[in-house]
């Protein structure tokens, strides 16, 4: 294990041009600092200072090395902080992952309430949609069961995984939204088959697993759905709807604050669902601020629940 004290002062070494400048700058003395880079060089078997004239130059090894030494101590100040977070009581920083449709129907309340409860807590969100699946390491995240073929197990769906505690929040239906003088806009509800002959509005241009559930769903229903346009996000598509040009078919969650010139119709097919999945970090489960998120988005699941 490296020293980060040896890191440091090597770093030092680099950016200040020589062991005395170094010294100068860390308040130590020169023979002090040359034995911190000695033992730095023992310990990762490198050649790291090069003689250059009277003076000394870090070789292409000590600069990669000098490089990742600032990565690593910006962690290790990170680490720091989070610890005296904690131990002030305080909340410092969480990560939280989500898909588009939940961060915009439930995170402003859930961190509305976070914000009132911790008002120095710092969140930082990462959408699904626009990263890879595993890019980052979220304290907490919402995400769809369906997009990870794992979960469709029930011996997962519920438990811990990969370090994480998994619950399930809700499982919804779809709607079908249509212009508000379409002529099935009166009807409570409506099959896929009755949506045959309409022209469509494409509404996820990554083709993501809630839209391949649809597809799915139109295909057991005899046919392919004819789309006229393809919106970039749901709004759009609701936008396109509110213009006569087609029918777009969405989670429930999607249809959040629709337009008052369109009107959403559940989508009676028992197949056409999806599953709300909630993972919690486990080390960070008894942290204050995830498990006041955890709580907060259980509410929204519930509320969420009630409305449909």
């Amino acid at each position: 294990m490296v020293d980060p004290q040896r890191l440091r002062v090597f770093r030092a070494v680099v950016h200040a041009g020589s062991i005395n400048g170094a010294a100068e700058h860390l308040g130590y003395t020169p023979s002090a600092v040359s034995q911190h880079v000695s033992a730095l060089q023992r310990e990762t078997g490198l050649v790291l200072m090069e003689r250059a004239g009277r003076g000394i130059r870090p070789t292409a090894a000590g600069l990669v090395v000098a490089d990742r030494a600032t990565r690593v101590l910006d962690q290790l100040a990170d680490f720091d902080g989070l610890a005296g977070d904690l131990r002030a009581g305080r909340s410092g920083t969480i990560r939280v992952g989500c898909f588009s449709s939940a961060n915009r129907a439930w995170m402003p309340g859930v961190f509305g309430a976070l914000a009132d409860d911790f008002p120095d807590l710092r969140v930082e969100v990462d959408l699904i949609e626009l990263r890879g699946r595993y890019a980052v390491d979220p304290d907490l995240e919402l995400y769809i069961a369906e997009s990870i073929p794992g979960d469709r197990d029930p011996a997962v769906a519920e438990g811990a995984v990969d370090g994480y505690d998994l619950e399930h929040l809700r499982t919804e239906d779809y709607v079908a939204v249509v212009a508000a003088d379409h002529p099935l806009a009166g009807r409570s509800a409506v099959a896929l088959a009755g949506l045959r002959d309409e022209p469509w509005i494409d509404n996820d241009h990554a083709r993501g697993p809630c839209r391949e559930i649809v597809m799915s769903g139109c295909l057991a229903a005899g046919y392919s759905p004819r789309f006229r346009l393809a919106a970039p996000d749901y709004a759009t598509a609701f936008d396109f709807v509110a213009q006569g040009l087609g029918v777009t078919v969405l989670p429930r969650l999607g249809a959040f604050r629709l337009p008052g010139e369109v009107r959403a119709i559940t989508v009676s097919d028992a197949a056409v669902r999806r599953r709300i999945m909630l993972r919690t970090k486990r080390s960070m489960r008894t942290h204050p601020a995830v498990a006041r998120a955890a709580e907060l988005v259980r509410a929204a699941a519930v509320e969420g629940d009630a409305r449909t």
